[in-house]
């Protein structure tokens, strides 16, 4: 991370060719950057037509730039808009200029981190505007919205304050402790510690929906040789995916497909059929079958009526056995459902149960919902550090356990962290956010 004195640039809309190109800038030297491109300078916050010219004088283009002095800009700096024409000789001449003015590209989520830094953001909010970019659905969408408009931070605001307010109560203790403090302080700071430790433990125990919800969930289809996992999956996807073939052990890696069910993005996977085999590839595809199965999120065990529905789902996700080939009259006793993919019969009644269950695992309609392993391991450790203040018996033990705990928050929010936390974060955003 170079030095925020530093004014940079980068382009915000999307790549390739397009009929107009956003250049945002943000730092201490926007204003005479655009002195030197257009003047004189646009009002401030107003869209103004200009002729865009090189350090030759020469005009490079004519666009719509605006002009946003700090503090109220996204980042807090000051800041600029260039939206010229998107032609790659057009956007080539402009980063030219601008390079040789004194601004250097932007690196990867350098805006945003810019905008936490400056207090314009919080690290949850941050994380929201790379979670708003990169979503696929509909319900994505929606909580990342809810976690940019700090609904999360929100949740984790209030227990800091309250875990400020024990700990200034607990310090008091340790250095007035002949003062005439009332005989129920002590009681009602642990009472406290523990209504703080109940609300973060049921945070933390949600099942995951919000970082199943960000990240999509996986299904995996399992079942013997020949069953008809390849075509099932081709009938939830939509197109083909997979070879469908009447040769037993077609399908020898694990396949994916991406599609939406229920407004979460899910991977289903086309694995290998179960089976002991002295075939050395395809006992591998065997092995990463079950290995992909163990840690799905939803296991859908197919059976054709020729024997027991086959599935290696010890994770304890939710299994479904599925007897394909209704359409040949396969029986169906011990099956959740039977369906036939090549005739569609049953397949609606597969998709509703799936759509229910993924809606169970990614419900986005519940409290704010973690996001991140970071989050879980930064409450986690608040969580510990909870358990250990209670159990100290030292006034001052538990004063450090208490300030531990804080820190933990303090992590999730940004309010507490190192600069390493700060570029594992911000690195995996896009250039120009």
């Amino acid at each position: 991370m170079l030095g925020a004195t530093d004014t940079i640039f980068a382009v915000a809309s999307g790549a390739g060719r397009a009929a107009v190109t956003l250049l945002r800038l943000s730092g201490p030297a926007s204003g005479p950057l655009l002195d030197r491109l257009c003047r004189p300078r646009p009002t401030p916050r107003k869209a103004s037509l200009r002729a865009l010219r090189g350090a030759d004088g020469e005009v490079l283009d004519r666009a719509l730039v605006l002009w946003l002095p700090g503090p109220g800009s996204y980042t807090g700096e000051d800041s600029a808009e260039l939206h010229v024409h998107g032609g790659r000789a057009v956007l080539d001449g402009v980063t030219e200029a601008l390079v040789a003015a004194g601004a250097r590209p932007a690196e990867a989520g350098e805006f945003s981190r810019r905008a936490f830094l400056n207090g314009k953001l919080d690290l949850l909010a941050a994380e929201a505007v790379a979670d708003l970019v990169a979503a696929e659905t509909q319900a994505q969408r929606r909580q990342a919205l809810r976690q940019l408009g700090g609904a999360l931070g929100a949740v984790y605001r209030g227990w800091t304050e309250r875990l400020t307010r024990l700990l200034a109560q607990q310090e008091a203790l340790i250095d007035f402790p002949d003062e005439d403090l009332p005989p129920e302080t002590e009681a009602t700071m642990l009472r406290e510690m523990a209504a703080i430790r109940h609300e973060i433990g049921a945070h933390l125990d949600d099942g995951r929906r919000g970082e199943r919800l960000r990240e999509g969930l996986v299904i995996a289809v399992t079942g013997a040789p020949n069953v008809g996992k390849s075509t099932l999956i081709n009938a939830l996807a939509g197109r083909d995916v997979a070879i469908v073939s009447p040769h037993a052990g077609t399908t020898r890696d694990v396949l994916e497909a991406r599609t939406v069910i229920a407004g979460v993005p899910v991977t289903l996977l086309d694995t290998a059929g179960l089976r002991e085999t002295d075939d050395p590839v395809e006992a591998e595809g065997v092995r990463r079958a079950r290995v992909r199965a163990a840690a799905a999120d939803i296991v859908l065990a197919l059976h054709d009526g020729g024997g027991p529905a086959l599935s290696d789902a010890s994770s304890g996700a939710p299994c479904l056995v599925v007897a394909t080939k209704a359409d040949l009259g396969v029986a169906a006793d011990d099956a959740d459902l039977s369906v036939s993919a090549v005739t569609g019969l049953g397949m609606g009644a597969l998709t509703a149960r799936l759509a229910r269950d993924v809606r169970r695992l990614a419900d986005d309609a519940g409290p704010p919902a973690l996001t991140r392993a970071r989050h879980r391991a930064g409450l986690a450790e608040a969580a510990r550090e909870l358990d250990r203040a209670a159990a100290a018996g030292l006034p001052e033990l538990r004063g450090e356990a208490l300030r531990a705990a804080l820190r933990g928050i303090g992590r999730v929010s940004g309010r507490v962290g190192t600069e390493d936390v700060l570029d594992a974060v911000f690195s995996q955003f896009c250039i120009g956010k």
